[in-house]
């Protein structure tokens, strides 16, 4: 069961018609009954929980730079400290994929400051690093994300690509990507990095295999295809 807050257990009165659009997964529903408050006579506490939700509603809509402004108003005003990890780190989530990295380190840091840690930290901190170019960094953070658990995809998949891309231990990325393969058999990124990391290692008829089925799942991904040729030397 998924963990919540007791405030997302019992949202306030005030906005829990937006809620139920939220928990529906309604993002643009949830975010028009957000918008169409009118906060005039809501309390601090009220104004902080409509913030919440408008930053990751926003956020769910791609829509970075107004889920920036919310977001930062729980960060720096909000008194819920689950609320303020929560908001915390999908600022540095945002920052990272927005290309802000000195930002997302900021946030992140912070956060492990605090004490608080979980491979979600850990794996934004590493593809922070990774960004930056700094592997080796990167490669000690998804160490310490599969420490707090070991059977974490998202670690294993990216740990083993840059294992593999760089040529640093290519039979260690082959069992780290075949284990995030087995875990999500679907997922275009991780049988991306199997089919690169067989390429790497030498035997392309597997990588072309693998990378063919990455092409099948996700053919307009730039990364896939760019592999896909260099293996295939196939046209796309």
């Amino acid at each position: 069961m998924e963990n919540k807050t007791e405030n997302e257990n019992f949202p306030d009165k005030k906005i829990i018609d937006g809620v139920k659009f939220y928990r529906k997964k309604d993002w643009a529903g949830a975010l028009k009954v957000f918008l169409s408050k009118d906060t005039a006579d809501f309390d601090y506490d009220e104004k902080m929980e409509l913030s919440y939700y408008l930053g990751l509603c926003y956020t769910k809509l791609n829509k970075y730079e107004e889920a920036l402004v919310f977001l930062e108003q729980v960060v720096t005003s909000g008194n819920d400290i689950l609320r303020v990890f929560q908001c915390r780190m999908t600022l540095a989530y945002i920052y990272v994929i927005t290309k802000r990295v000195k930002m997302a380190e900021y946030e992140l840091k912070r956060l492990q400051s605090s004490g608080f840690e979980s491979p979600l930290l850990y794996n934004t901190l590493a593809y922070a690093a990774y960004l930056q170019k700094q592997n080796k960094n990167a490669i000690d953070l998804y160490e310490k994300a599969l420490e707090i658990d070991s059977n974490n995809a998202t670690a294993m998949n990216s740990m083993g690509y840059i294992l593999a891309d760089t040529g640093m231990d290519v039979m260690r990325a082959l069992r780290l990507c075949r284990r995030a393969v087995d875990s999500r058999p679907n997922s275009a990124a991780y049988l991306d990095s199997l089919g690169w990391a067989y390429y790497k290692s030498g035997e392309t008829l597997e990588a072309r295999t693998w990378l063919r089925r990455a092409m099948e799942i996700a053919p307009d991904e730039e990364i896939i295809k760019r592999h896909f040729k260099i293996v295939t030397g196939e046209p796309l």
